[in-house]
């Protein structure tokens, strides 16, 4: 009977942050897949779980990753878990689930706490279309280009980063967006020093410590493609946005997302279609 692979959610910082499932699921399996069990070992510690711990990371072997596989194959129940947040997120479980699936083992995911979803939330930037980056490369044809990408992207972009390369990272942004776009740095999410930094990049970098202290994720704000003014028929908008009922400042904010363009011109377009 093949066995079955538990992908669980662990905290990113704060360790209340677990699911109850998450915690039953850790008890139940027969071993727990760590990529670093000393970290691991504390959060079982802080909710009495007693499973036995056992390394899975990036420098795993070939040889140990089927091992895994024939075992779960063969029965056994084995969870899955990163250093924080989710499997599988810029960490190196990919290869271990999609050997897994392949042999048919039943793959569960136990969801819970991600940095990505968590910066998001409290960024206060569009996030019904976003990109997840990871971590940039250091250098080189594949960092200029991912720069070049997201500075072109209409999608929310978040990306991890070091705290010794935030402000290089920062200021090779600011070469590339318009001086007006977002970004929010979030530090330390859940942490005792969750710190939430937003604004411009210029704006950010001047608030960012050097070096800054903690696991940092980026989050910045997608281009917008502004309509020309004159080619709106803002009057025509206006009567319809009046007829449902939309207040001045919701006019002004339709505006701002359909057509790109900026706080005070939508607000005195608005203005003027009304006094017409």
């Amino acid at each position: 009977m093949s066995g079955r692979l538990s992908i669980v959610a662990t905290p990113i910082g704060c360790l209340e942050d677990i699911t109850l499932r998450a915690l039953r699921v850790l008890q139940e399996a027969q071993v727990i897949l760590a990529e670093d069990t000393r970290h691991t070992r504390t959060l079982c510690a802080k909710h009495g779980i007693n499973t036995p711990l056992r390394s899975f990371h990036a420098h795993t072997s070939e040889d140990k990753l089927e091992t895994l596989v024939e075992a779960l194959t063969g029965g056994a129940h084995y969870a899955l878990v990163s250093d924080a947040g989710t499997p599988l997120i810029s960490d190196p479980g990919a290869h271990l689930v999609a050997e897994a699936v392949a042999a048919g083992v039943t793959v569960e995911s136990v969801p819970g706490p991600s940095a990505v979803l968590g910066a998001l939330c409290v960024a206060g930037l569009p996030a019904r279309r976003f990109t997840f980056e990871g971590f940039l490369a250091r250098g080189g044809k594949d960092r200029r280009e991912t720069m070049e990408r997201i500075a072109q992207s209409g999608a929310t972009t978040v990306v991890f980063e070091s705290p010794h390369r935030i402000h290089a990272t920062l200021r090779e942004l600011g070469e590339q967006l318009d001086a007006d776009r977002r970004v929010v740095v979030c530090r330390e999410l859940t942490k005792l020093h969750e710190q939430v930094l937003r604004g411009t990049v210029t704006e950010v970098r001047s608030a960012l410590a050097d070096p800054p202290k903690g696991e940092i994720t980026l989050v910045i704000e997608g281009r917008t493609a502004s309509a020309p003014v004159e080619d709106v028929d803002v009057a025509e908008l206006v009567a319809e946005w009046q007829t449902e009922g939309l207040t001045t400042k919701a006019m002004a904010k339709r505006l701002q997302d359909e057509y790109g363009w900026k706080r005070n011109t939508a607000y005195r377009a608005v203005l003027d279609a009304q006094d017409d």
